[in-house]
């Protein structure tokens, strides 16, 4: 629609207007005068109910049939609009014209004979093919001779083209812009003289085309930039693609992996596998993470989002689907990391008639025949080994370690005098633990610049901010007394030689915690182990460590201590599932404790790390409806009307339920881990970015209209 600015100021009256009504109409019959672009000059055409079509010719132009309603519609019986605004509208009239002419071509393109990969295996001198991609960049010999690569659709390979001037497509590929994509037909022959620019595509050295037409299907502007230098904001995350062949890559790399699972669950496994896709409107109920809703248009009813689709695959365990397993989206309302996003995708699998047992091994068979298959180097033979909760909390300071690069922690405090204990923390009888790093070529002067580098950073800050006590930084340095253990003592600084075996160079680094058993996923010290790590690589004080270590970190507690930070499952007891509700217990003897200290019990949970990430979890789960709900209610505490929201999957265990265990794998950080990238946003083709988990290409989410609300009964809070 065109908005026309009635020009109601020319005539004051009715009859004013009406006494030059005919003036007015015997000028439709004259030519009116032009500008130097084809425009009236001057003058005014009637739009009226009584002259709904006209015609007249325009700087040679032909506009016919024009009805006065397609422009203004709700203009009185007798408007009239300046002859320089028709002029302009014209104009634009000639410019849809001319884009809907050049995109008729476009939709009737001619098909490709051949794909560049079965062209360029199967090529035959002097025959004549069609291929689709995309243009490069020009290079003009002459006026009569021409070369430009063509990118094959996937951007993998590119391939000569050679444009004559007696050819009528020269004109038509000069008037062309680089990147933009095209139908090509033209002769092969085999390529002569040296290979041109190949745009950033592989080049094949044996074949060129001799172009006989080229078919434009859309045009590349001249004002985006597309170099290998340029950097795109998320917000144009298509050229983002388009111009990083490691992106493209990484796609195509996740659907082999993708590939790679089905093959393995559903061809090595019996009874195989099934692949049954759960619904993504599901109902809100207390998991442990906080969910996205879904409100309706019935009032005060929602839908929420699953975190993962742990109800539906216990309730197909009941219902008589032995093996089941999908590439689940899961959900979840938190604050962005480069291995979280807010929506995700992981491999879900469960078994019935199963243990934990079970599942991991086959978990193991997938893991390896993805390593034997897409890596260079295979997976480990053999069981992958295990470590406890305890111990890697203890040794490592994370539940999820990278034991690479060694860096072990000891615990100190026993062997340590009081006044160095108090110099670095104000805790009454804390818990000292300590671990050390490799100097660099055994310099001291080295180390020393690298840990104050590391606490002046940022990265330091949080460790120097310690309420608990910053860190303790010990050189040690063979050529001070004690080795620079001074503040230990003779004989501290005896035992902690033996329990460390420092060289000349090595950083000690000490750092107290309150006296309490292990909770949560790691320790003060376990993170200064993994910030100091990623330092020293980063800035060359240390080599990368390399392959791969894969482990199954297991019997963590059934039941942790409430955090402010989590939502838990929202019961009253100041504990919650370390992981979710439905963990069974790893023992009859830890089913004891349910009744006299459930904090003790112990979980048949495991969690499968490699290089300090959590690839995924999983646990036996509770197949008995008795004790589901007693853990819900009596452990937990959870308020009646929360455990009503569980009642389907009560129901469901009370039907006869077999015993069943599964696991969900990360999908997105296992091809990142697979690939070497630090963030999962580079294995994804669409990634939330910033910490709210914001949508910057399509800016999502939005503002939600007056209409939405209304419709979904909502009402915004004020500020």
């Amino acid at each position: 629609m065109f908005p026309i600015p009635v020009q109601t100021h020319l005539f004051k009256t009715w009859k004013d207007e009406e006494k030059k009504k005919k003036a007015v109409m015997a000028r439709l019959n004259t030519r009116p005068t032009l500008d130097s672009f084809g425009r009236a000059e001057s003058g005014i055409l009637p739009l009226s109910e009584s002259a709904a079509q006209w015609s007249f010719d325009l700087n040679a132009h032909d506009v016919k049939c024009w009805r006065a309603a397609a422009f203004a519609p709700s203009l009185g019986r007798n408007s009239f609009v300046a002859l320089s605004t028709i002029g302009a509208m014209l104009e634009t009239r000639g410019r849809l014209e001319a884009f809907l002419e050049t995109y008729k071509k476009a939709v009737e393109f001619p098909p490709a004979t051949h794909d560049f990969e079965s062209f360029l295996s199967h090529a035959q001198p002097d025959t004549e093919v069609v291929l689709h991609g995309y243009l490069g960049h020009r290079s003009d010999l002459s006026k009569k001779l021409a070369f430009v690569r063509l990118a094959d659709p996937t951007l993998k390979h590119s391939l000569q083209i050679v444009a004559f001037a007696k050819k009528d497509a020269f004109e038509k590929l000069k008037a062309l812009n680089a990147h933009s994509p095209v139908a090509v037909r033209g002769i092969v022959q085999r390529k002569k003289g040296k290979p041109s620019e190949t745009g950033g595509a592989p080049a094949d050295d044996t074949w060129e085309l001799a172009l006989e037409d080229i078919h434009p299907l859309n045009d590349f502007p001249k004002d985006i930039i597309m170099t290998p230098e340029t950097v795109f904001a998320p917000e144009q995350r298509y050229l983002q693609l388009r111009s990083d062949v490691e992106l493209r890559d990484a796609l195509r790399f996740r659907a082999q992996v993708h590939n790679t699972c089905k093959k393995e669950l559903e061809e090595s496994c019996q009874p195989p596998f099934v692949e049954i896709e759960t619904p993504l409107l599901f109902k809100s109920t207390p998991e442990g993470a906080r969910e996205f809703l879904v409100p309706t248009r019935r009032s005060g009813l929602a839908y929420a989002l699953p975190q993962s689709p742990q109800q539906y695959k216990q309730i197909l365990m009941a219902s008589g689907m032995p093996r089941y397993y999908q590439f689940a989206r899961c959900f979840r309302d938190e604050d962005l990391r480069a291995d979280r996003q807010p929506e995700f995708t992981q491999l879900d699998l469960e078994m019935s008639f199963a243990t934990g047992e079970d599942v991991m091994r086959t978990v193991e068979g997938v893991v390896r025949r993805l390593w034997s298959t897409l890596m260079k180097d295979p997976a480990p033979e053999g069981s992958f080994r295990r470590m406890s909760y305890q111990d890697v909390m203890a040794r490592y300071g994370s539940d999820k370690p990278d034991t690479r690069y060694g860096m072990e922690i000891v615990r100190l405090d026993h062997l340590l005098p009081v006044d160095l204990i108090s110099k670095i923390t104000p805790l009454a009888l804390p818990i000292v633990e300590a671990f050390k790093i490799e100097g660099n070529d055994n310099d001291p002067a080295e180390t020393y610049k690298f840990i104050s580098e590391f606490l002046d950073s940022p990265a330091g800050a949080p460790f120097n901010d310690n309420p608990d006590g910053g860190p303790g930084v010990f050189v040690y340095n063979g050529k001070q007394p004690l080795c620079g253990l001074q503040p230990f003592g003779f004989e501290a600084a005896e035992q902690v030689e033996e329990l460390l075996e420092p060289d000349h160079g090595d950083l000690i680094i000490l750092q107290a915690r309150p006296n309490a058993p292990f909770s949560g996923g790691s320790t003060p010290i376990g993170d200064l182990r993994r910030a100091l790590h990623n330092a020293a690589v980063s800035t060359g004080f240390k080599p990368a460590p390399t392959g791969f270590d894969f482990m199954w970190v297991v019997d963590f507690p059934l039941f942790s201590p409430s955090s402010d930070s989590e939502p838990g499952q929202g019961g009253a007891a100041g504990i919650s599932s370390t992981h979710h509700p439905f963990t069974a217990p790893k023992s009859a003897a830890d089913v004891d404790l349910l009744l006299t200290d459930p904090t003790q019990a112990v979980a048949d949970h495991y969690d499968l790390v490699v290089n300090g990430v959590e690839l995924g979890g999983g646990s036996r789960r509770i197949h008995d409806a008795a004790v589901q709900e007693f853990i819900l209610r009596e452990i937990l505490q959870m308020p009646s009307e929360r455990l009503a929201d569980f009642s389907h999957l009560l129901n469901a265990l009370r039907a006869g339920c077999p015993p069943h265990a599964g696991l969900a794998l990360g999908f997105d950080r296992l091809v990142a881990v697979m690939l070497g990238k630090e963030s999962v946003r580079d294995v994804i083709a669409f990634p939330k970015t910033g910490k709210g988990g914001d949508d910057a290409m399509v800016r999502a989410p939005s503002p939600m209209t007056a209409e939405a609300l209304e419709t979904y009964h909502l009402q915004l809070k004020s500020q």
